[in-house]
């Protein structure tokens, strides 16, 4: 029964609109529309329903006295029979003829041809006449004519009486159900010009948000709408000033301490120039390389992405341009590039993302599968090698900054901990996604998906 539950509820939510625009006219249409169909069914079944009742009673009342009057004559006398039915056409909109020496009476049954409506009024006529009149009668319906005759047995032959249909039909009903129509489509088209107007600054809000998102210039918009759509506007705004500052900030000092240290180190270099070269002083030059390294590192890490703008680019000539920058001796590189495929990213700042994957493959493989390809609107690229791996409790670990791996795969080759976190921050910057996994050649698979 649960599961039953879940399917059905899964099935509302398929059947939903999934825009904004699309559930704010269905929350405003659907009251609406179900307020005039009860307001319809109570109409017809009451109103409609006792107007063609009282229609039905005047003609049979009308047919009635139209046969009592011929009654009362001499069928005989043309000149009396020809007075009543003069003033039956006149006054009554009653076509009367009489057949004489006639006893069969000919008609189609009500349920032949007749739907809906139409039986519901011609049932009710033959109620009346069935009441009111004391003759034999059959009613013969001719809808391409719209015209209806009652023919009634008297004894010198057959009277037929035709009349228009609209006698037992309101014209109310059909302007009601224009009304309601019309009515409709004004409520549809105002509500749509107004919910479009609501949601444009909703649109434009998410818009600017997935550009930011993604990394790429977002440009200023102006807050409009309603006041909850305002203020999250102004939120938005005031988050991606306070963003920006904060990275340049950020950028800026890390940039005056580097400036700073290098200094120091510059003139270490110099003294160490000038002293006799000894195992020594090898070591310290050593020393004094690694920290220009994590200087350098360091200042990777927090400048990211940089002011680059992002920019349309072939896939394609950007990964023969990065493995034409990059080589790596005692290590083999397999590609498997797709052609044809662009997408929005920052060159530079994605160059050294992949170039970090690379590097940090080549210290520990001989061996490094380069394959990029488009997977629905996304690029996905993956980078795997034969090395050692990393157990995969530390797949997220890794990331973090500074973080080392205590295995092999860390041994003896150096580093600060930065190239994956590096690699992730420009990743995210592209609005992408950055993952590891167990390569099917027994080392790391780091996957890396972009959007087109």
């Amino acid at each position: 029964m649960r599961q039953d539950e879940r399917s059905g509820k899964g099935l509302i939510k398929r059947l939903l609109p999934r825009t904004l625009f699309g559930r704010s006219l269905l929350i405003l249409i659907t009251p609406v529309l179900l307020i005039q169909v009860i307001a319809t069914y109570v109409f017809f079944d009451r109103h409609w329903g006792k107007m063609t009742t009282r229609l039905a009673y005047a003609v049979a009342g009308e047919i009635g006295m139209i046969v009592d009057l011929v009654e009362s004559e001499s069928l005989s006398d043309d000149l009396a029979f020809s007075g009543i039915q003069t003033e039956s056409v006149r006054h009554l909109d009653l076509d009367i003829l009489f057949r004489p020496d006639e006893s069969f009476l000919s008609g189609k049954k009500l349920e032949a041809g007749l739907y809906g409506w139409e039986f519901m009024v011609a049932k009710r006529l033959s109620l009346e006449l069935q009441a009111q009149l004391e003759h034999p009668f059959s009613m013969d319906i001719d809808f391409p004519q719209k015209q209806i005759k009652v023919s009634v047995l008297l004894d010198g032959g057959i009277l037929d009486i035709s009349f228009p249909q609209r006698r037992l039909f309101s014209s109310s009903g059909y302007i009601f159900l224009l009304w309601v129509m019309c009515s409709s489509v004004v409520l549809l088209v105002i509500a749509i010009v107004f919910m479009r107007n609501q949601i444009r600054p909703i649109r434009k809000l998410a818009a600017a948000a997935e550009r930011f998102g993604k990394g790429r210039d977002a440009p200023f918009f102006k807050a409009e709408g309603a006041s909850e759509v305002r203020q999250a506007a102004h939120a938005f705004l005031d988050m991606r000033r306070r963003i920006q500052r904060q990275v340049s900030q950020r950028t800026e000092m890390l940039a005056g301490v580097s400036h700073d240290l290098r200094t120091p180190l510059t003139r270490l270099k110099l003294q160490l120039a000038m002293l006799e070269q000894t195992p020594d002083t090898e070591a310290m030059k050593a020393d004094i390389q690694d920290m220009e390294k994590m200087i350098q590192g360091y200042l990777d890490f927090v400048r990211g992405q940089g002011d680059e703008v992002a920019v349309p680019v072939d896939m394609d000539s950007f990964f023969k341009r990065l493995l034409g920058r990059t080589s790596h001796s005692g290590v083999e590189i397999t590609e498997q590039i797709e052609a044809g495929l662009e997408a929005v990213i920052r060159p530079v700042a994605f160059e050294r993302a992949l170039t970090n994957l690379l590097s940090n493959a080549a210290k520990y493989a001989s061996h490094i599968w380069l394959s990029m390809h488009k997977d629905g609107k996304v690029i996905e690229i993956r980078v795997e090698d034969n090395g050692p791996g990393i157990a995969q409790e530390q797949y997220e670990e890794v990331f973090k900054p500074f973080y080392r791996v205590d295995s092999s795969r860390n041994a003896e080759t150096g580093g600060t901990g930065l190239g994956l976190p590096i690699a992730m921050d420009i990743v995210h910057s592209h609005g992408g996604k950055i993952w590891l996994e167990e390569s099917e050649h027994g080392g790391l698979k780091v996957i890396v998906r972009i959007p087109l």
